[in-house]
């Protein structure tokens, strides 16, 4: 793909979508571009996290080895998310259930960026901030609904 096209899908990645075009250029210039095969296993749960993955073509099973549950994920969908951020181990297993077609994104690319746009980094805050503070509402609505069936 060119580099327009890469921006330009970039952009319907939701987290992505926010860094702006000039940041997006960075990130498609960087980021390696990766054939995965069916059933091939893209990075398994337990392992250290070095970046994030973009899915570009086909889709993904995503194994949660804890809770024993799984999802399905396809094209647009940013696997890795903390990793661009800090570093980390990876939460679960990824395998390919078709041939897929990933970009990868080096954390330390990543970190450039940001370093290089700080109005994408103010607003990749922002939206982060704002999914924490959902997040946070959803877990007190949940401890009062356990509370008050622990109560009967």
């Amino acid at each position: 793909m060119a580099i327009d096209d890469d921006i330009a899908f970039f952009e319907r990645v939701p987290t992505l979508g926010l860094l702006g075009r000039q940041a997006l250029r960075i990130l498609a210039i960087g980021a390696e571009t990766r054939q995965v095969d069916r059933g091939e296993v893209l990075f398994s749960a337990g392992e250290q996290a070095d970046g994030g993955f973009v899915i570009q073509e086909g889709s993904f099973r995503l194994s949660y080895s804890e809770e024993g549950k799984e999802v399905t994920v396809g094209p647009c969908t940013l696997l890795g998310e903390v990793a661009l951020f800090a570093e980390t181990r990876r939460r679960v297993t990824a395998e390919a259930l078709e041939p897929s077609t990933v970009l990868c994104i080096p954390r330390p690319l990543f970190i450039r960026m940001l370093d290089s746009f700080p109005d994408a980094a103010r607003r990749l805050r922002e939206a982060l901030a704002s999914r924490l503070d959902d997040a946070a509402h959803e877990i007190v609505k949940v401890r009062a609904f356990l509370a008050a069936y622990e109560s009967k």
